[in-house]
C-alpha cells in the first residue's frame, strides 16, 4: 500500500509540472474571481437556464473537413454524429435500424439488398432527399469515378441500380459487414459546401462555426423521426485541462465527456457522473520504421515493462478495461480477453529482452502526445515512470491537436504516441484494417505477411464464425509482434448537469444530443 501512494504521488506531482508547463494555471490555483470580486459559483448554485438549450464542452477544435466522407478525427465524428444519417444508423444497443430509407430486405443468397427510400425526408436546406442522392453519396465513397475510394470495404459492390424510391445493391459475394458500411452519411448531390457549411438529414443541423471557439447546432423542425428535444447545442472549444473544468464549476458548460476521474471529483453537487467507455484503444502507438522499434524484442520489452493495471489504478482510479490488442470489450464476439495478459508485468523479462536486441542500458525515446486530450497525458506520464525501471528514459512531448494529426498521424513523423482508436462503423474491419501493410491509415507502418493475408482471407471468408475467426487470428498476430504496447479501453466518464437528462452510451465513439432534455 506504501508503494502504491508513493508511486501516486509522484505521478501526481510529475502531472502537475507537465500540465502548468502548457501555459494553464496549475492544478492548485484557484478559479478565476468575478467582476464584482466574488469567486465564481459552482454548477450547483447556477440555476438551470429558462432557453431550451446546453452547451457541451469539447477538447478539441473541428479542424478537419466538416464533409463526413472526408472527416479524419474522431472528435469531429462525435459532433457530427447529430447532423448526418445513413440509409441505416447505429442505436445504443449496436442494432442497424433504418433511417434515409425506410426499410430494406436482402436476397437468399445474401448478395441483394434492397432499400425503398423514406418518403417524405429532406436535407436540412429544406431540399427533398432523392434516390440520385443516395446513389451520388454511395458511389461518391465507392471511388466509381476515378477517385480514391473513402471507404475501401464498398469495392464488394458489383452493381448499383435505382428508381425514384427503390435502391438495389448487389455484392459479388456476400458480406457479413456490409450493412454496417450504408451508415455512410446521404449528402445532396448538387451541394458542394460540405467542408465548412455541411448539409445533412440528422436532427440536428449545423448553423455556425467559430474556428478555436466554438459550432453550433439547432434541432432540425422537419426531421423524419423522433424530433431532439433541445432547440440548440452549442459545443464549447477549451483545449485547457483546467479551463475545462473551470467552466463546468461555474455553470458555463452543462455536458462534458472524456473526463478523468480527477476532474469529476472536483465539481461538486452539481453534476451527476454518468459512466460508459469510450470504445477505443488507448496504446503506446510505436512507429516500426524508427530504430529502435524495428525490433521485436524492444517491442515485446515496451510490452513486459508497462503495467496496464497501474496505469488505471494510478492515472484513473481504477476506471477502465484493459486491453491486449487492437479490439475493445463492446465488439463482444470479436474481443479475445486471453490476449489482454499475453504479456505480464515483468521488468526482469523487459531488461532481458532489451539486452538481447542491444540495448543492456535502455535507450532514450519521446512519447508525443496531443495535448488537449488529458487521459492520453495522464497515461504517458505513468508510461513514462514505468519505463525507467528497465532503464529506458521516455520523454513526453506534447504538441496542439492539430500538430499532431499533421506531423504524427498523417506526416509519421514520431517515435511514439499514446492515442485512442476507434471504429468508425460497427465492425471489427474498421479497427484491424488500418495495419494491413499499404493501408493510408497506417500510421505505426506496421507490415506482417501474415497479417496481410489474414486480412485477405477475412474478406473472401462469407460466413461469419469463420470470419470472425480470421479477425481473431488478426488480434493475434498484433499482439505477439507486439505492434502496439496496449493499455486500456478508457472508461468514459461523462458530467451531466442536474436537471438534464437522457444521456445514451453507444459502441462507437459518439455523444448523440438529440434524447437529451432537461426535466421539466
Amino acid at each position: 500500500m506504501e508503494k502504491r501512494l508513493t508511486a501516486a504521488l509522484v505521478t501526481a506531482g510529475l502531472l502537475v509540472g507537465l500540465l502548468a508547463g502548457c501555459g494553464g494555471p496549475s492544478a492548485g490555483e484557484s478559479p478565476t474571481p468575478d467582476s464584482a470580486g466574488s469567486p465564481t459559483p459552482s454548477a450547483a448554485e447556477t440555476p438551470t437556464p429558462h432557453a431550451n438549450e446546453i452547451t457541451v464542452g469539447i477538447a478539441q477544435d473541428l479542424d478537419d473537413s466538416l464533409d463526413p466522407h472526408k472527416t479524419v478525427a474522431a472528435g469531429t465524428k462525435e459532433v457530427m454524429f447529430n447532423v448526418f444519417e445513413g440509409l441505416v444508423k447505429p442505436t445504443p444497443d449496436g442494432d442497424l435500424i433504418p433511417a434515409v430509407a425506410d426499410h430494406y430486405e436482402l436476397s437468399e443468397d445474401k448478395k441483394t439488398y434492397t432499400f425503398t427510400l423514406r418518403e417524405g425526408i429532406k436535407f436540412h436546406n429544406g431540399d427533398p432527399v432523392e434516390m440520385r442522392d443516395v446513389v451520388y453519396s454511395i458511389e461518391r465513397c465507392r471511388g466509381d469515378e476515378g477517385e480514391n475510394a473513402l471507404i475501401p470495404a464498398l469495392a464488394v459492390i458489383e452493381s448499383v441500380q435505382a428508381d425514384d424510391t427503390t435502391l438495389t445493391i448487389t455484392l459479388e459475394q456476400p458480406n457479413t459487414e456490409f450493412l454496417s458500411y450504408l451508415t455512410l452519411a446521404i449528402l445532396p448531390e448538387d451541394y458542394d459546401q460540405q467542408d465548412t457549411a455541411p448539409v445533412g438529414t440528422g436532427p440536428f443541423k449545423f448553423v455556425s462555426r467559430a474556428a478555436q471557439d466554438n459550432i453550433v447546432l439547432e434541432k432540425f423542425d422537419e426531421y423524419w423521426g423522433t424530433p431532439a428535444y433541445l432547440d440548440k447545442v452549442t459545443y464549447k472549444i477549451i483545449e485547457n485541462t483546467d479551463s475545462l473544468v473551470m467552466s463546468l464549476q461555474s455553470g458555463a458548460i452543462d455536458v462534458c465527456a472524456h473526463l478523468t476521474s480527477t476532474q469529476t471529483a472536483q465539481l461538486g453537487d452539481g453534476f451527476n457522473i454518468e459512466e460508459g467507455t469510450m470504445n477505443l484503444v488507448q496504446a503506446l502507438y510505436l512507429n516500426h520504421t524508427v530504430a529502435p522499434f524495428d525490433s521485436l524484442e524492444v517491442r515485446q520489452a515496451l510490452s513486459y515493462a508497462i503495467d496496464k493495471d497501474a496505469i488505471i489504478d494510478l492515472a484513473f482510479d481504477g476506471y477502465g478495461a484493459p486491453l491486449g490488442s487492437s479490439m475493445y470489450p463492446a465488439f463482444g464476439k470479436y474481443f479475445m480477453d486471453e490476449l489482454t495478459y499475453y504479456y505480464p508485468h515483468d521488468v526482469e523479462k523487459a531488461k532481458e529482452l532489451l539486452a538481447q536486441a542491444g540495448y543492456p542500458d535502455g535507450f532514450e525515446m519521446t512519447i508525443t502526445v496531443p495535448s488537449n486530450y488529458t487521459p492520453h497525458v495522464e497515461t504517458a506520464v505513468v508510461v513514462a515512470e514505468q519505463l525507467k525501471a528497465v532503464g529506458v528514459d521516455a520523454k513526453i512531448q506534447l504538441v496542439e491537436w492539430g500538430t499532431w494529426v499533421s506531423d504524427v498521424y498523417q506526416g509519421r513523423n514520431f517515435q511514439s504516441t499514446i492515442c485512442g482508436f476507434d471504429a468508425s462503423t460497427m465492425t471489427a474491419r474498421a479497427l484491424l484494417e488500418r495495419f494491413t501493410t499499404d493501408n493510408a491509415k497506417n500510421f505505426i507502418n506496421y507490415s506482417s505477411a501474415n497479417y496481410d493475408e489474414l486480412f485477405q482471407k477475412a474478406l473472401n471468408t462469407y460466413d461469419d464464425a469463420e470470419q470472425t475467426q480470421v479477425y481473431k487470428e488478426m488480434e493475434k498476430d498484433l499482439t505477439a509482434n507486439a505492434a502496439n504496447v496496449y493499455i486500456q479501453d478508457l472508461a468514459d466518464l461523462v458530467a451531466v448537469r442536474k436537471g438534464l437528462t437522457g444521456l445514451n452510451f453507444y459502441p462507437i465513439y459518439v455523444l448523440d444530443v438529440s434524447t437529451l432534455r432537461w426535466e421539466s
